[in-house]
C-alpha cells in the first residue's frame, strides 16, 4: 500500500469526494456546487497555508482558472456556435435531411447519424441537437411514427463526433491545455480523430441498425391531439349570484379561481374589469380554463356556459365546448434561452406571447408540474406544453431562442448565415494549420461575427453559460491543489497498487472505463480535469510513455452516454422524446462497451503497448 498522503492531501481528496457528491445533486445548482467548492479551498488554504520545498500554494492559485486559455477558447466557440444557431446557418442541412427522409429513411437515418457526429467535430453539440430535434419530430409525425428510435441515437451520435478533435467538446480543450501543462507534447486538433473515426464506425453502425430496436415507442411527455384550454362565456342570468354583485365579490364565489378576460355588456360594449365593476343581468363574462373549471364556475355563479363559437346553444353533451383556430405546441427550454432559470411569471411569458401554459414536465424526477406554472423557475431540458391561436404559435416560431416542437417545417436561411459560416471556417482552418492557437482565433472568430452583425451583445452574452465556465474554474483549482499536495500521485500510486501484476493495457482500459464512468454521474469537464494529472503520474509511475493514458482520460470522460444527466444535449432529447431513464441505459451501456474497446485497441496499435 502506498504511504497515506499529508493532512493537505487528504482534505483536498475530501473535498474532491464532497464537489463530486454534490455536483450529483439536481436540487443544487451546480454553479452554486462549484462556487461553495471553491471559496472552501480559498478559505481553507488561506487559514491552513502550505508549503512544499519552499514554495507556498497560495489560496489566489485557485483563482487562475478564470483567466485559463482553454476557458477562453470554450466561451469563444460558445458564442460562435450561438452565431451559427441564430443566424439559421446550419438550416440548409436540416432542410435536406427532412427531404431525403420522405425518400428512404433508413439511408436517411444514417445521413443524419453521420452528419451529426462531423458537425460536433467543429461545432458545440448543443445547437446542432436544437437544429435537428424539430426536423426529426416533424418527419415522424408526417410519417405518423414514434420519434424515439432516432432521437436518442442522434444525440449520441453528437457525442462521438465531439471526442474527435480538440475544439470537438470543452473537455478535450482542458485536457490536452493541462497536458501541455504538465510538459506532455501538445495535441494538435486532429491528432486523436483517426482512433475515434475507427471505434466511430462501430459506433454508428450501432446507433444506426441496434439502438433504434432496443428503444420502445416513446410519445413526447405532454402531447396531445385537442386544445385542454377553452374560451367560453358565461351569461348572468337574472337568478344568477353574478347578478348584481362586483366582480371582486363573483372572483371570491369561484375562490379566486377564475380569470375573467373580459366582460361584455350589450351590443359591442365591454366593461372595464375594476374590482368594483358591478354585474347584470344579460351580461357575458369571457373566461378561459380547462373544461372541468368552466362547469364548476357555471354551477357557483348559477350563470349559463356558452362556447364563444356557438353562442346560440349553452354548452351540454350535444353541444360541446369548441376552440377553433387554436393549437398546441411543446417548446424545450434550452440552456441560454430566456425561459432558462427564470420562472414564466418573471419574464411575463403568456402576456409576451398570448399563450397559455397548460403543463411543464421536468426532465429530470419525470414529474409534469401543474399547479402555479408561471411560478416554477425552468431548467434546461424541461417541456413547456402551450396552447394559442396559429398565429401566434407562429410568431413562437420566429424566435430563435426558442426550441419549438412540432410537425411543421421552417427553417429559412438568413442571409447572415453563409457569413457565419465561413467565419466558423476561417476559426478551424487558423487553428487546425497551427498559425495561431485556437483561443487567438476563436477570439477573432467572436469579433468578426459581432462586426459582421451575425449575433449581438445579447445574443453573445446569452451564450456564455456561468455553469460552464464556474465548473471549468473550480475543477483546474481541484486539479492544481491535488498537484501541488502530492494528492494526484497518491492517487496514481493507489491505482497502480490496485492494478498491481496487470499488462498496461489492462491498466490503460481500467483507467478509461472508470472515467467513462464518473462522467455519466458528474460533470465530464470535473471528471477529466481531476483524471489528467492522474493519469501523467500512473504513467510515470509504470514507467511508460503518459500519451496514451492522457487520451484514455479524454476518451473516457466523453462517454456520457448512459444517463440524461451526463451531457446537457442529453437532458434536451431525454424531455423531447419523452424517455425514460432505462432507455439511456439500454442504449448507452452498449455504446460505451463499444466505444471502449474500439478506442483501447486503437491506443494499444498506435503506442505499441
Amino acid at each position: 500500500m502506498p504511504p497515506l498522503p499529508d493532512p493537505h492531501a487528504f482534505a483536498v481528496l475530501l473535498l474532491i469526494v464532497g464537489a463530486l457528491y454534490l455536483f450529483t445533486r439536481n436540487s443544487i445548482p451546480l454553479e452554486s456546487s462549484a462556487l461553495f467548492i471553491l471559496t472552501t479551498m480559498i478559505v481553507g488554504f488561506q487559514l491552513f497555508p502550505y508549503e512544499s520545498n519552499g514554495v507556498t500554494l497560495k489560496p489566489a492559485e485557485f483563482l487562475v482558472g478564470f483567466g485559463n486559455e482553454a476557458l477562453i477558447a470554450i466561451c469563444a466557440l460558445m458564442i460562435i456556435g450561438k452565431g451559427l444557431e441564430t443566424t439559421g446557418a446550419l438550416r440548409p442541412l436540416a432542410s435536406v435531411l427532412s427531404r431525403m427522409w420522405a425518400l428512404s429513411p433508413l439511408l436517411s437515418s444514417l445521413a443524419t447519424l453521420v452528419s451529426a457526429a462531423i458537425l460536433s467535430a467543429f461545432l458545440n453539440n448543443t445547437p446542432i441537437v436544437v437544429m435537428l430535434l424539430p426536423v426529426l419530430i416533424g418527419v415522424s409525425m408526417r410519417r405518423n411514427q414514434s420519434a424515439s428510435g432516432i432521437l436518442l441515437p442522434m444525440g449520441l451520435a453528437t457525442l462521438l463526433g465531439g471526442m474527435s478533435t480538440t475544439i470537438g467538446t470543452s473537455t478535450n480543450l482542458l485536457v490536452v491545455d493541462i497536458a501541455a501543462d504538465l510538459g506532455l507534447r501538445q495535441l494538435q486538433m486532429f491528432d486523436f480523430m483517426f482512433p475515434v473515426a475507427v471505434a466511430g464506425i462501430g459506433g454508428i453502425l450501432y446507433l444506426w441498425l441496434i439502438a433504434p430496436r432496443l428503444l420502445p415507442e416513446r410519445q413526447p411527455l405532454l402531447s396531445d391531439t385537442s386544445p385542454r384550454v377553452f374560451d367560453a362565456l358565461l351569461h348572468v342570468n337574472e337568478d344568477s349570484y353574478a347578478n348584481g354583485k362586483t366582480l371582486a365579490e363573483v372572483l371570491d364565489k369561484t375562490e379566486r379561481k377564475m380569470k375573467v378576460e373580459s366582460i361584455l355588456r350589450g351590443e359591442g360594449l365591454q366593461v372595464k374589469r375594476l374590482p368594483t365593476a358591478q354585474l347584470r343581468s344579460g351580461d357575458r363574462l369571457l373566461v378561459r380554463d380547462r373544461p372541468e373549471n368552466l362547469k364548476e364556475f357555471e354551477r357557483v355563479l348559477g350563470a349559463t356556459l356558452y362556447s364563444t363559437s356557438d353562442i346560440d346553444h349553452p354548452v351540454d353533451e350535444e353541444h360541446p365546448l369548441s376552440a377553433e383556430g387554436q393549437q398546441l405546441i411543446e417548446v424545450v427550454v434550452t440552456r441560454g434561452s430566456l425561459l432558462h432559470r427564470h420562472s414564466l411569471k418573471e419574464i411575463r411569458f403568456a402576456e409576451r406571447f398570448n399563450l397559455v401554459i397548460l403543463a411543464i414536465h421536468r426532465a429530470i424526477g419525470g414529474e409534469a408540474l401543474k399547479n402555479e406554472l408561471s411560478e416554477v423557475r425552468l431548467r434546461s431540458g424541461d417541456v413547456l406544453l402551450l396552447q394559442g391561436a396559429a398565429e401566434r404559435i407562429e410568431e413562437l416560431h420566429k424566435d430563435a431562442n426558442l426550441l419549438v416542437l412540432d410537425a411543421t417545417m421552417r427553417l429559412p436561411e438568413t442571409r447572415k448565415a453563409k457569413r457565419a459560416l465561413l467565419i466558423m471556417l476561417g476559426v478551424v482552418i487558423m487553428a487546425a494549420t497551427g498559425i495561431v492557437p485556437i483561443s487567438i482565433s476563436a477570439l477573432c472568430g467572436v469579433a468578426i461575427m459581432l462586426l459582421a452583425r451575425c449575433l449581438d451583445w445579447e445574443d453573445a452574452a446569452a451564450a456564455l453559460s456561468a455553469r460552464v465556465i464556474l465548473i471549468v474554474v473550480v475543477s483546474l483549482a481541484l486539479g492544481l491543489a491535488l498537484m501541488r499536495t502530492g494528492g494526484a500521485d497518491f492517487l496514481a500510486s493507489l491505482f497502480v497498487y490496485a492494478t498491481r501484476g496487470l499488462s498496461p493495457v489492462f491498466v490503460l482500459g481500467g483507467l478509461m472505463l472508470l472515467l467513462a464512468v464518473f462522467t455519466n454521474v458528474v460533470s465530464n469537464n470535473a471528471a477529466a480535469v481531476i483524471g489528467t494529472p492522474i493519469a501523467a503520474s500512473i504513467a510515470s509511475q509504470l514507467g511508460m510513455p503518459a500519451e496514451p493514458f492522457v487520451l484514455a482520460v479524454l476518451f473516457g470522460a466523453n462517454m456520457s452516454y448512459a444517463t440524461p444527466m451526463g451531457y446537457q444535449t442529453n437532458l434536451l432529447v431525454y424531455g423531447a422524446g419523452g424517455y425514460r431513464f432505462s432507455d439511456f441505459l439500454r442504449v448507452g451501456i452498449p455504446l460505451t462497451l463499444i466505444m471502449w474497446a474500439g478506442l483501447l485497441t486503437m491506443l494499444m496499435v498506435m503506442y505499441d503497448l
